[in-house]
């Protein structure tokens, strides 16, 4: 099985919370194996070179795989979606961000991930939060991303239910090796994953079904 990891910031529980569970080392291998930035899995889940992955929402709207109520979800705010204000410019890293900015009408440079979330918090009045933005046009929260698979879909609908009922900490370990990589600091880091649910309820749903409407 090879499953395509984005290793930012937003997805470190649930990787915590594959190594805790994964029993097969060589599973956990192939999932570092295959490690890359949002487009780049996007483009890979579709051509079946992984057989699951957290795909960008706006790519999971059509395609012959399978998606579940799990994701990237900004309740309200996100903190690593932003646009600089300026010229537009797009974030080769992510379609669906790209897509917000444009549905929302906010000219910009569009910066996505730990990147993103490093300048807000160097100065966050120079940017403005795509999920913010969102969340004040339709009172409802943003899904950046859904967990979509094209194989082993048993095992994955296992895993995915267990991860959504598990309350997943980071030990200070992973918390410092991120805070070193990133150069953001760990309390900082705590309080933006605060942001961020991975549960794609009822409100979720109706609102990525609108956005996916609005950015046709």
């Amino acid at each position: 099985m090879l499953f395509g990891k984005i290793d930012y910031i937003n997805l470190a529980p649930f990787h915590v919370f594959l190594k805790r569970n994964l029993k097969s080392s060589q599973l956990k291998q192939s999932i570092e194996y295959k490690k890359s930035y949002p487009a780049d899995l996007n483009r890979k889940f579709k051509r079946r070179q992984i057989d699951a992955a957290f795909i960008s929402s706006i790519e999971s709207r059509r395609g012959n795989f399978r998606c579940l109520n799990a994701g990237i979800v900004a309740k309200k705010e996100i903190r690593s979606v932003l646009v600089k204000k300026g010229g537009y410019k797009a974030d080769s890293h992510s379609a669906t961000s790209n897509a917000l900015a444009k549905v929302l009408r906010i000219d910009g440079q569009v910066i996505i991930g730990d990147k993103a979330l490093k300048l807000y918090c160097e100065d966050q009045d120079a940017y403005v939060d795509l999920a913010k933005q969102w969340h004040k046009k339709t009172q409802k929260p943003f899904v950046f991303a859904r967990f979509c698979m094209v194989r082993h879909c048993s095992f994955y609908r296992i895993l995915i239910k267990n991860f959504l009922k598990t309350e997943v900490k980071l030990p200070q370990y992973i918390l410092q090796r991120y805070a070193k990589r990133s150069g953001i600091k760990s309390k900082e880091i705590q309080e933006y994953l605060k942001l961020v649910s991975y549960n794609i309820d009822i409100k979720s749903a109706k609102s990525l079904k609108l956005f996916l409407k609005e950015s046709r």
